[in-house]
């Protein structure tokens, strides 16, 4: 089943493309991807296998099924064979970017805000080009990022920067529980959505108890000790023992 092409789409171009041979793949799979309604995320060519070319593609909302794998793949396999950017036989996969995937467009980067990432430079920015941190958000073309350092800690040097997105080489989340528990609700929601079902309540109304009935209370045990005589009683059985109990009192 084909997608309607979204609008979004072509108004948001890649800021972080491949080098090489992999740009010339690149080239070529974006406007067939982009035409069946998904996006390109990035293009990788490895040795496995002796040749592999990963295309890794989402739609619009980052999900990508089993089914629209095997769509795209129907799709672009011809249009690589006529257009032959690679000399020699290779394995066509397409994929998922995947939990810990690549970040290459802007809204990849606000999406992902507050979680850890891993960020390579190709223009050095203050004398360094590899950072983790934290990504802070989005200003303009650049993401801000906290480093994950605890020696920039003790130091007290900088460890925030921003940096430009266009100036990346290459940008990846890291594999973290958060990241997982996220991706986790995001698939049950996409789940519940394909099926028509509502996302369902919590109640988060704190829950009183119901006061026991009388019948529904425990039955206390009775105290078997004799029960303690009253002071009359007391002062009767003295008289008596003495001589002078009158039963009239």
């Amino acid at each position: 089943m084909s997608l309607l092409p979204d609008a979004k789409i072509a108004s948001e171009p890649r800021l972080i493309a491949e080098p090489g041979l992999a740009a010339r793949v690149a080239a070529i799979a974006e406007p067939v991807i982009e035409g069946m309604g998904f996006r390109l995320v990035r293009v990788r060519i490895s040795a496995a296998d002796g040749c592999t070319v990963q295309v890794m593609a989402e739609r619009p909302d980052g999900t990508l099924a089993i089914e629209d794998c095997e769509e795209i793949s129907h799709a672009l396999s011809p249009v690589l064979d006529v257009a032959d950017p690679i000399d020699r036989a290779y394995r066509l996969e397409i994929s998922s970017p995947g939990i810990d995937r690549p970040l290459v467009r802007r809204s990849d980067f606000e999406r992902h805000t507050g979680h850890l990432a891993k960020v390579e430079m190709s223009v050095p920015v203050e004398g360094r080009k590899r950072f983790r941190g934290i990504l802070l958000g989005v200003e303009g073309d650049a993401a801000r990022i906290r480093l994950d350092d605890a020696k920039v800690a003790k130091t007290g040097e900088t460890n925030e920067f921003l940096l430009p997105i266009g100036d990346m080489a290459d940008a990846k989340l890291v594999l973290t529980d958060d990241l997982i528990a996220e991706a986790l609700r995001a698939g049950k929601a996409a789940e519940r959505e394909a099926r028509g079902e509502a996302e369902p309540k919590r109640d988060y109304a704190p829950k009183t108890k119901a006061k026991a009935k009388a019948a529904d209370r425990p039955k206390q045990k009775q105290d078997r000790a004799a029960p303690r005589p009253k002071q009359a009683q007391l002062d009767r059985a003295k008289k008596a023992r003495s001589g002078g109990y009158d039963e009239g009192e």
